[in-house]
């Protein structure tokens, strides 16, 4: 919509009714009309100076029933003037709340002023944003009320950095709903996992433990039956990692890289970490490694097993799941991890007679969880 169509929708009785109308919902509607009207117009830079002179008028206006008109007719419109923007944002809530919650042109450092001088209210709208910086959500970490920071934590587009969370932390611990929104956040830093160990329990801690990355001896610990609430898998952990050949070294050292161990994590289809552990019990760089478990001949495979001192009678189990391993990901039908893990799952259990009891309940424990457990599997 041009000017020229915006000014022929716009009578001037519209104008002069914002003006000067009798009542306060007739200047409220004529408000509300012209704010659409400059939403939806194509304006020059002459026609945006004028219209911003009309909003001006609105903003200034005595009657809360006009304030609010403009304030919801404009709040997701780049065309509010960031000054306007920001004087309703100081405005009483019914005006505020909608301009804080959406307006794109209140810039990060209007919202971090926002969080450091308005009540608890205005506090948890700028949580409610859409997306949200880090430089807001530590602003929110530090200043604002509970409410809002656990606001903030529950949005999936609010990005925070490890000192955001870690504030956060420190000052809302004892509030269960707090640690409970951090726990179930997609990704945290392992220095806020290993602070939420100490403080969390029940159902969450079992949460934090099994979908989190933990510090490798606190996994480590966990698992060897530390807490005795922890339900956390070696094999899950070590999916979580992002330096594995630093885990596989802690477990070594305390002595957890077992066979067994191994044959779960290969048979859950986490090849990576089998590469790093046979890597460090045979004392070679993971590349090597990888080189001799990956070589097409059959010499490779049984050089890589022997070298990590793997006991003899596993061998051909161990060899099977890397060649069901190979084949399922040579399909490529199994795109993501928990279909790959099933089709591991399915596959080696019909292959294993010579697997220890403990072991291979484990594995069907893990197919029963998946709800693939099929009649031919079960029979074995």
């Amino acid at each position: 919509m041009s000017i020229v169509t915006m000014r022929a929708n716009l009578t001037d009785s519209d104008i002069r009714t914002l003006i000067k109308g009798p009542t306060e919902d007739d200047r409220a509607q004529a408000a509300h009309k012209i704010c659409r009207c400059i939403d939806e117009a194509e304006l020059s830079a002459e026609e945006r100076a004028h219209a911003e002179g009309i909003i001006a008028i609105m903003a200034q206006d005595a009657a809360v029933l006009v304030r609010r008109a403009l304030s919801v007719a404009l709040k997701n419109s780049p065309k509010l003037p960031r000054e306007i923007a920001n004087r309703l944002s100081r405005d009483i809530d019914s005006i505020a709340l909608p301009v804080i919650m959406n307006s794109p042109v209140l810039t990060d450092s209007d919202l971090v002023e926002i969080v450091r001088a308005s009540p608890p209210s205005k506090q948890v709208a700028v949580a409610s944003r859409e997306t949200l910086s880090v430089a807001v959500t530590g602003a929110i970490s530090e200043y604002a009320v509970s409410d809002a920071v656990e606001r903030a934590l529950a949005n999936d587009n609010a990005m925070f950095d490890e000192a955001g969370l870690g504030t956060a932390l420190e000052r809302f611990q004892e509030i269960s709903s707090v640690t409970a929104a951090m726990v179930r956040r997609d990704v945290l830093p392992v220095s806020v996992t290993e602070k939420l160990v100490a403080i969390v329990t029940g159902e969450l801690f079992d949460q934090l433990v099994n979908n989190h990355e933990l510090p490798p001896q606190i996994a480590i610990d966990l698992a060897m039956g530390a807490r005795e609430r922890a339900t956390i898998d070696i094999v899950e952990q070590a999916a979580r990692q992002r330096d594995l050949g630093r885990f596989v070294q802690q477990l070594n050292l305390n002595g957890r890289l077992t066979p067994s161990l191994l044959m779960r994590s290969l048979c859950l289809g986490h090849l990576d970490f089998v590469e790093h552990a046979m890597a460090e019990l045979g004392g070679v760089p993971h590349q090597r490694m990888w080189l001799l478990m990956h070589d097409s001949g059959p010499l490779g495979l049984k050089a890589a097993f022997d070298r990590a001192g793997l006991p003899p009678r596993l061998y051909p189990s161990f060899r099977a799941a890397v060649e069901v391993y190979h084949s399922v990901d040579r399909e490529g039908v199994a795109q993501d991890r928990i279909t790959f893990r099933k089709r591991m799952l399915e596959r080696t259990l019909t292959l294993f007679q010579s697997v220890p009891k403990d072991d291979l309940d484990y594995l069907l424990d893990k197919l029963d969880a998946s709800g693939l457990q099929s009649d031919r599997v079960a029979a074995i």
